[in-house]
């Protein structure tokens, strides 16, 4: 189970605030990439508190529901939508959302400790956490949010794209889901970079 023990060897470093940084939906077809930035209090615990991919559905909208709303618990989300995805690229564009959600902390950070592999001109003193999201709380945490809000997302864009359902694989690349973009051909949210909707030849919608 994750804990604060990386957030703490931070603070020992004179690093007093610390955000975890996590992100949820690189992978698939359609839709945008969430990514979140959370600053827990220094002697937080949560149990249960874990990797969003370890955690059903509900488990993860309950504590979505109480990380959001907890007094001492500083968070931001930021998104970046598939037309950003498709000019810039998947991981420049995750990379400018992990950035856009620690501006959008609400205090000043002195270190953030970011899922994976460290990001190269990134805005703010870091360090990459390879599977940090089973490691640290705080990215944890920010797993957490990201995926309840872009999941979220998918499901409201199910409502407008009923076609393709979204609110079942959420954007990725199903069978069903790879099924609906042959008979129907993208829409307006899938990423037209992305090989699988490429290769449609339909027009997108509104194009």
């Amino acid at each position: 189970m994750p804990d604060l023990s990386l957030e703490t060897a931070c603070r020992s470093r004179g690093l007093n605030v610390i955000a975890g940084i996590d992100e949820a939906g690189r992978g698939p077809l359609a839709g945008p990439v969430a990514a979140a930035a959370v600053i827990l209090p220094a002697a937080f615990s949560w149990d249960g508190l874990d990797d969003s991919k370890k955690l059903t559905a509900a488990r993860r909208e309950r504590l979505f529901e109480g990380l959001t709303n907890h007094p001492e618990i500083d968070w931001a989300l930021a998104f970046a939508e598939p037309e950003e995805i498709d000019r810039i690229n998947i991981l420049r564009a995750t990379h400018e959302a992990m950035a856009r959600a620690v501006d959008g902390l609400r205090g000043k950070v002195d270190f953030c400790l970011v899922d994976g592999l460290p990001v190269k001109g990134f805005p703010h003193d870091h360090e990459g956490v390879v599977k940090g999201d089973g490691l640290s709380l705080s990215i944890a945490a920010a797993s957490i949010i990201a995926k309840v809000a872009r999941d979220r997302r998918m499901v409201e864009a199910a409502e407008e794209f009923p076609a393709y359902g979204f609110e079942r694989h959420k954007g990725y690349g199903t069978k069903a889901h790879l099924e609906a973009l042959r008979r129907h051909g993208p829409c307006r949210i899938h990423r037209r970079s992305f090989q699988p909707v490429a290769q449609q030849m339909l027009p997108l919608d509104g194009a």
